[in-house]
């Protein structure tokens, strides 16, 4: 009989729900403060993830979730970056489904 395995939950920052891990990406602050994408999920610093939903990413723009979130100025650029990357990822999945 096969077992059942475990999906990695995680919980997104802006709406606080928690979600398989598949469905999030990573924002990630490194030691010397940079706030980057983390695509792959294992780049070294401090991480907080959000859905792959263009609304939500919106949402953390207009509220600034990661400058309180990672206690840091963060510029516009990454936020205008991140949503384009939650819209291509969001129409990514439209297209080819779940797999990865």
């Amino acid at each position: 009989m096969a077992r059942k395995r475990k999906i990695p939950m995680r919980k997104d920052i802006v709406t606080g729900e928690m979600k398989p891990k598949k469905e999030l990406v990573r924002i990630v602050k490194n030691k010397e403060n940079e706030v980057s994408l983390d695509p792959t999920g294992k780049k070294a610093g401090r991480g907080a993830y959000i859905c792959l939903n263009v609304d939500v990413a919106k949402k953390a723009q207009t509220e600034r979730t990661f400058d309180k979130v990672f206690e840091t100025k963060i510029p516009d650029e990454f936020y205008e970056e991140l949503v384009k990357y939650v819209d291509h990822q969001a129409a990514r999945r439209e297209l080819f489904g779940n797999e990865k």
